[in-house]
């Protein structure tokens, strides 16, 4: 687990409270695509138990798998800059309970509230980066031939 992305490490607990108040506990079955890379991003999730595989769309290939996350860990970043499209695709891959948000809610506290919103960007900023680095590994690891040299 990456624990610069997970909701405790990120954000001081005032801000963790705010944000949890207007969270919706949601129960997600196995096997079920949470979004698809390219779709509207109006939502996100904190995991409570389970996993979640974010894959990426390879023109002729299966999507591959970029990161597995789990317990307190952010599943979508997309929500918080426009154009609001998902830029990976999300699937549970076990039984997921999580907290589930609105984004335009969040947005709009988060406009109320420069500390708050710092706090949010921060957070998924980070997030950000680290899908991007875990991204180019991945298909690094998928596509590049092997002593290619290419690192």
């Amino acid at each position: 687990m990456n624990t610069t992305s997970t909701m405790t490490q990120a954000l001081p607990s005032a801000h963790r409270i705010r944000l949890l108040r207007i969270a919706r506990e949601v129960n997600i079955p196995q096997d079920t695509r949470l979004f698809e890379e390219g779709t509207r991003a109006d939502r996100f999730w904190i995991i409570r138990t389970g996993t979640v595989t974010l894959d990426m769309r390879v023109p002729g290939r299966r999507p591959p798998v970029i990161e597995t996350v789990g317990f307190d860990e952010l599943v979508g970043w997309s929500w918080l800059f426009p154009p609001y499209v998902w830029q990976l695709g999300a699937e549970a891959t076990t039984q997921v309970r999580a907290y589930e948000f609105d984004a335009t809610a969040v947005r709009l506290m988060c406009e109320d509230d420069p500390q708050l919103g710092s706090a949010v960007s921060q957070w998924v900023g980070k997030v950000l980066a680290h899908r991007l680095q875990s991204a180019r590994t991945r298909l690094l690891d998928l596509y590049t031939p092997y002593g290619s040299g290419v690192v």
